[in-house]
């Protein structure tokens, strides 16, 4: 998995690598089961402190999209494949889709826009989904 963060990037260095995490599997790069770096050799690769790896990770772990374990490390528990979302998944995910909805209506952004980029987003995962695993 290649993985590059932006150290000048207002974006907290665990937050980069959490989303890029997320984007990687959505992208159909990492799949339910695989492997993950671990935090130290994923921190000796960025040059970054493995403290800040062990929170990207937790936070993957907390969301569900990860599994840690002494004897398998960090594995990646769930893809686009993996079935519907757990309870309340929804619930937790609207309010981040509407900050981002919010900062797209503070800087003026045409609602029409906003839905055209959206859904183009959307369907740049679409293809990957749909190929069977």
């Amino acid at each position: 998995m290649l993985l590059t963060i932006d150290l000048d990037s207002d974006v907290p260095i665990y937050q980069q690598i959490r989303d890029r995490v997320v984007e990687a599997i959505a992208d159909g790069e990492l799949r339910e089961g695989s492997a993950l770096p671990s935090t130290r050799q994923l921190a000796a690769d960025l040059a970054i402190n493995f403290h800040t790896v062990n929170k990207a990770y937790d936070l993957l772990r907390r969301q569900n999209v990860i599994r840690i374990n002494r004897k398998s490390g960090a594995v990646v528990r769930r893809d686009a494949a993996s079935g519907p979302p757990g309870p309340g998944f929804a619930d937790d995910w609207e309010p981040r889709l509407r900050t981002l909805f919010a900062e797209a209506a503070v800087h003026g952004m045409d609602p029409q826009e906003v839905l055209r980029r959206s859904a183009g987003v959307l369907d740049s995962f679409a293809p990957r989904r749909e190929t069977p695993v």
